[in-house]
């Protein structure tokens, strides 16, 4: 493979979000190796999401709430598998078991990891764990709801694998770690099937 060699970093903005200016020079394929590149990272951080069944029910549990990015292009409001930030020094299975019981109220009963992938990594860093879980009703731990502090409002969705599909099919699950996690479950779903 070829290398990379990362000549200079400068964060051009630390907020919520981060953006980085890299300069990078890159071994080509051919063997030479580039002049120095300008390259621009947004840094959202890493996240974890997760498709859940409900076991008792045999349903999945989804999330509904508002996210500003897809507003111009949408109508802002995304119905999407459990997602949420991964703390700094937080494991991604800790994270998912807080954002279980933080939007579904859910404490996890069984967890399998589906894969791990760069959400756009032409322009960012950030990395998503997928994971599926289960949870019961025995498991359950609190409302869900979100975090009134981080002003959360979340409306948990419960469908059945029929409805999950149709939605998915009529585009109304429009975000990638959605399509991916419910395209592993029914892939699974149909080998499981005689």
């Amino acid at each position: 493979m070829p290398k990379a060699e990362l000549r200079g970093r400068r964060r051009l903005l630390d907020d919520f979000f981060k953006v980085d200016e890299l300069t990078v020079a890159v071994e080509r394929f051919d063997g030479s190796v580039s002049a120095p590149l300008r390259r621009l990272v947004f840094e959202r951080g890493d996240a974890v999401a997760a498709v859940v069944r409900h076991r008792d029910r045999g349903t999945l549990l989804f999330t509904e709430q508002f996210r500003a990015p897809t507003l111009e292009k949408g109508p802002g409001w995304l119905l999407e598998v459990v997602a949420g930030m991964i703390d700094r020094a937080e494991a991604p299975e800790a994270a998912l078991r807080r954002e279980l019981h933080e939007e579904l109220g859910y404490a996890v009963q069984h967890l399998e990891p589906i894969a791990t992938f760069y959400v756009s990594p032409g322009g960012s860093s950030e990395r998503i764990w997928l994971y599926y879980a289960e949870v019961a009703e025995v498991t359950r731990s609190g409302r869900g709801g979100g975090v009134a502090a981080e002003n959360e409002d979340i409306r948990i969705v419960e469908m059945t694998d029929a409805e999950a599909r149709a939605a998915l099919a009529a585009g109304r699950l429009p975000d990638a770690k959605s399509i991916i996690g419910l395209q592993w479950l029914f892939a699974r779903t149909r080998k499981a099937v005689p």
